[in-house]
């Protein structure tokens, strides 16, 4: 029975390193400062630490866990694995990697009680005020600085409160400094472009111990690769100041929904809805195509397309754009949808588009589509009946496919201007499947079957050529160019200056 498995490899110890001895893990914790702790395997603490967000890579475990309190305690973990011969692996929010990345079995740095947030008012921003609708917008308003352990949901209350905002994802959980440094998309991206578009600097601590801060006019270069260069490349980044926007009013917000029946039509209406609005900064969408269950009568039951966003504009406008999605459906998914359209506060907003993402095991293979790549007729079709074939778990996330639509202000701003390439596409495509701790092994290895082929029933043998590296795939072939494009000889320069001997190293990492 699945209910009585144990988590796989969860409880396993970490190897103990050769040639590091308990004099040197002394040496570790005499250096930290009181705001910083060390935890051995053999400590109460280290279990809900070492184990990462993708249960899938519980079993690699961390010699030793530094809870990283400034970055001063930061610079002397990394020095001190250095001297060693371990590597170091910093972990924000809770490890969200999706290939496991923020993984190591030698130090990990987590950055979770890096928590500080200072905002700074612009002088003088009020000039720039401009309204969509009843919002009321103050652009760059100021910068908030945050520290590396502040996660998407620690920045909320800001909104909430005072209307201070960020574009930041949609998982709460999520750390900002995995978002920022792989570029960062959510539901305002359009409007106010990527995370790393808001980045005016980072405090980085690099392999050699110096800690440097980079910016426009101070290590430029990094400060380039910092922006969508992914995380764990060059260095640890312990602080990001953004420009933030002030919000005052509502925004217009939707949630959509429909039987796997209307797959067709609600595909095909998104994506031309999505190319029609592909320079109208103020609409955002996710669409996308899920079920879940463990029967197959309870996966063809739960199986459905939804679509979901927010409008920066009055609501009859945001109603004729979504007029060819409403006139889709049944009577009553009709009327459903309708009533979804309404204005709420961007506090109330942030809550209704955020999600977690699939919580305990999970696999992702992503896409970047350009206009040249949309899914055709027969892409949907193909990728319905095999949703429908989904092996089932006992995991409420399931499986399934999300496009996430870009343009506006992030197709602004040229290719290389950041080391985020992905500046001429319509949506970010993400494939998914999930499954749980304590299901059998044979789910595990089902569900991964399932999304291969489920991928490449979409696809075919010859995929789109780019993939979003904050969705990592181990899989995935030609990384480095899907991942980075024409950018990548220029991230391994950054690399090769900032990191010469390669400390901060994974399998899908620059210069690997």
């Amino acid at each position: 029975m699945a209910g009585v498995l144990a988590p796989p490899a969860a409880a396993s110890p970490a190897a103990a390193p050769e040639g590091v001895g308990p004099r040197d893990w002394k040496r570790l914790a005499d250096a930290l400062s009181s705001r910083s702790t060390l935890y051995r395997p053999n400590d109460s603490h280290y279990p809900p630490l070492a184990i990462p967000f993708n249960h899938r890579y519980a079993g690699i475990r961390p010699a030793g866990i530094v809870a990283c309190g400034s970055t001063e305690d930061a610079r002397t973990s990394v020095r001190w694995a250095r001297s060693v011969g371990l590597p170091a692996v910093p972990r924000t929010g809770l490890g969200h990697n999706y290939a496991g990345y923020s993984t190591t079995t030698g130090l990990l740095l987590n950055m979770a009680r890096m928590k500080g947030i200072r905002v700074t008012p612009r002088p003088g921003a009020r000039s720039r005020t401009r309204t969509y609708g009843s919002m009321k917008v103050t652009h760059e308003a100021g910068t908030v600085t945050v520290g590396a352990g502040v996660t998407n949901g620690d920045l909320h209350p800001l909104l909430e409160d005072q209307g201070i905002f960020v574009p930041t994802g949609r998982c709460p959980t999520v750390g900002v400094a995995g978002l920022v440094l792989g570029g960062g998309i959510g539901f305002s991206d359009k409007m106010f472009g990527l995370t790393c578009d808001r980045l005016v600097s980072t405090t980085v601590v690099l392999a050699d111990g110096r800690v440097v801060e980079a910016g426009r006019d101070s290590h430029a270069d990094l400060f380039w690769g910092c922006r969508g260069g992914a995380g764990n490349n060059f260095g640890v980044n312990t602080s990001f100041t953004f420009q933030y926007e002030q919000f005052q009013g509502d925004v217009g917000f939707y949630q959509l929904r429909w039987s796997l029946d209307s797959v067709q039509p609600v595909i095909a209406a998104a994506q031309r809805i999505a190319l029609n609005g592909l320079d109208d900064k103020r609409f955002h969408l996710r669409v996308g195509i899920g079920t879940h269950g463990r029967a197959k009568d309870q996966i063809r039951e739960n199986a459905n397309v939804n679509a979901i966003g927010q409008y920066y504009g009055p609501l009859d406008e945001l109603r004729d754009i979504l007029a060819p999605l409403l006139a889709i459906g049944t009577a009553e998914e009709r009327a459903r949808n309708r009533a979804s359209v309404r204005e709420v506060t961007p506090g109330q907003a942030s809550v209704l588009l955020s999600a977690t993402t699939p919580v305990e095991q999970f696999a992702t293979k992503s896409a970047v589509l350009t206009s040249r790549e949309l899914l055709t007729e027969q892409q949907v079709g193909a990728a319905a009946g095999q949703l429908l074939d989904w092996p089932g778990s006992s995991n409420e996330d399931g499986a399934g496919f999300a496009m996430f639509a870009l343009g506006g202000e992030i197709n602004q701003v040229p290719p290389d201007a950041t080391a985020f390439v992905h500046r001429n596409a319509v949506f970010i495509f993400a494939a998914e499947t999930s499954w749980t701790d304590y299901d059998p092994r044979r789910v595990e290895t089902a569900n991964l079957h399932w999304l291969r082929d489920f991928y490449q029933g979409i696809f075919g043998t010859t995929p789109p050529g780019q993939s979003y590296q904050n969705f990592p795939d181990p899989t995935l072939k030609d990384w480095r160019r899907a991942y980075y494009g024409a950018n990548y000889d220029r991230l391994v320069r950054v690399k090769r200056k900032y990191d010469p001997t390669d400390f901060f190293s994974y399998a899908q990492g620059i210069g690997t």
